[in-house]
């Protein structure tokens, strides 16, 4: 029994509080339940940071003596958030009993959102509708008030970001491939960044999903102090927030609604987040934007991206090379409007579906020899299969750099890394696997001592292979790892669209076989039958 309680007592707060709230659903779809929770949460952070700023301000000690404890402006001052008396928590948590709860607590999200002008549209107003037990909702906020997220003690151990990341985990595995929509898991992400250490610039992702692009790559800034120091940069005491700016683009309203939100629960400048709904192809709202950081996870081989409009676009050119993308599948697309917004030194990381480093239909062969030739790209990743909630296609990791040889690089130019990752990971689930701090460390770490100029970088069989370009063009600009690092593997060329229609063409020829055998069966057989009536 002591072990059972230890183990309890020892459960992290996001485990503990999923559990509690998971049992609250019922029958409501997770899709629809998770607003409902995550709107809460973000309601107690931020309610819980103007409480302690308020009562501060209300004492009147030191900093703060003579202070008015309901001017927005205290509150502004301090990127806080602030929250009218109708939307503070206790004034929630005691109409929890309430059949109102719903409405009481949709007044609540319009309430802030008038008097913080970054979060207007943003916030759920989902708490009144009828199937939503009222209850059940009452249980669900006195769950949440058991939980301290905003004071700064609860910010200094980030207990809403780990909160938040671990419900959003948890939703998109129970919503299966929808939920892989706004959420890319956190292992991929930490790779991506960790590859590409945006210490400073811009970095824009214009198929943001949930935001976990930026966020990470705050987080890797704030772990990265000693950088700066040793580096001997000028404004060390700069907050590490403001180290970069970030630039984002999202279609799906609600998506981006939680983008926003996770980025304002770790004060992190979203204003330049945008959302339309006829997204970055159609409508990008970043046309004169030059990042110096490109971190993507488009959709996988994307049929519907609009692109039979968009033949003249002047995103289809590859240094001074027109090479239209397919209007079937957006993954060339998307990697020409990533090299599109790259400053002239800028570098982009992103993942696409495995089938884009050897397909040669309708143009992408030549858009990929294009970028080969041109000495774009900087290095491979295979991954391992089923890493992502939504999708079992195969993925890689593609990174480009405008031009290596101002951008920190050794003498490259004329070579790319192969890295293959597919026999790395741990199974978290029958249909989960994951990346552990070791892998990621051992990719990131290998692909650095190969970019750096003072790394020490060998290849080792099986695993990363410095191949050049020559190597490259004699396999005809195929990037599959696998063909480089020594490893002998037919599925790692697999290619859907090739495959799908070699096996179309056969089943066709056998189909016209048969119905001619058939024929000539039938043919056969009534002789036989005329012959026996003939004999008798």
């Amino acid at each position: 029994m002591a072990k059972t309680a230890k183990n309890e007592q020892e459960e992290p707060l996001e485990k503990k509080l999923w559990k509690a709230a998971d049992k609250l659903r019922k029958n409501m779809d997770a899709g629809e339940y998770k607003h409902v929770v995550l709107g809460l949460i973000f309601l107690k952070y931020i309610s819980d940071a103007f409480e302690e700023l308020h009562n501060k301000l209300v004492e009147g000690k030191g900093d703060y003596e003579g202070a008015d404890a309901e001017d927005k402006n205290e509150y502004i001052a301090e990127k806080v958030f602030y929250v009218p008396p109708s939307a503070r928590w206790n004034w929630i948590q005691g109409r929890a009993p309430q059949p109102t709860i719903g409405k009481d607590i949709d007044d609540a999200m319009d309430a802030i959102e008038k008097d913080n002008p970054s979060l207007r549209g943003v916030l759920p107003k989902v708490f009144a509708q009828e199937k939503l037990d009222k209850t059940c909702l009452g249980d669900l906020v006195n769950l949440v008030s058991s939980a301290v997220l905003g004071t700064k003690e609860a910010q200094s151990k980030d207990l809403l970001g780990r909160v938040f990341e671990y419900f959003l985990g948890e939703f998109a595995l129970s919503e299966g491939k929808k939920g892989g929509q706004f959420y890319t898991p956190g292992s991929v992400v930490k790779l991506l960044v960790q590859m590409l250490e945006p210490y400073e610039g811009r970095v824009f992702d214009p198929c943001c999903g949930s935001g976990w692009m930026f966020v990470q790559s705050e987080k890797f800034i704030e772990s990265h102090r000693d950088h700066y120091k040793k580096n001997g940069d000028v404004g060390l005491s700069l907050d590490p927030a403001d180290r970069i700016s970030i630039y984002g683009q999202e279609s799906n309203q609600t998506t981006w609604r939680l983008a926003k939100m996770n980025l304002s629960i770790r004060g992190i400048d979203s204003s330049n987040v945008k959302w339309n709904n006829e997204g970055s192809f159609l409508n990008d709202l970043h046309t004169d934007l030059k990042a110096d950081f490109i971190i993507a996870n488009p959709p996988f081989d994307d049929s519907d991206w609009s692109g039979e409009l968009l033949r003249d676009d002047a995103r289809w050119k590859v240094l001074g090379e027109k090479l239209v993308p397919p209007a079937g599948n957006a993954n060339y697309a998307w990697i020409q409007h990533f090299l599109f917004h790259l400053a002239p030194t800028g570098q982009a990381g992103f993942v696409l579906s495995k089938g884009s480093l050897t397909t040669n239909t309708t143009g992408e062969g030549d858009i990929r020899r294009a970028l080969i030739e041109k000495g774009l790209v900087d290095c491979i990743v295979n991954l391992p299969t089923k890493l992502f909630l939504n999708t079992q296609i195969p993925a890689c990791l593609w990174f480009l750099s405008r031009n290596r040889s101002t951008s920190g690089f050794r003498k490259r130019e004329n070579e790319i890394l192969f890295i293959d990752a597919r026999n790395m990971g741990h199974l978290v689930s029958r249909k989960n696997r994951d990346l552990s701090e070791v892998d990621t460390d051992l990719i990131a770490g290998t692909y650095h001592n190969w970019r750096n100029p003072d790394g020490n970088y060998e290849d080792v069989p099986g695993f990363c292979k410095v191949a050049t370009i020559e190597e490259v063009r004699k396999l005809n600009y195929v990037l599959t790892p696998g063909r480089y690092v020594g490893l002998a593997d037919e599925e790692d060329d697999f290619n859907f669209e090739e495959r799908f229609t070699s096996l179309k063409t056969e089943l066709e020829k056998q189909i016209a076989e048969e119905e001619e055998l058939n024929k000539r069966i039938a043919e056969n057989l009534s002789k036989i039958i005329f012959t026996t009536h003939a004999k008798q």
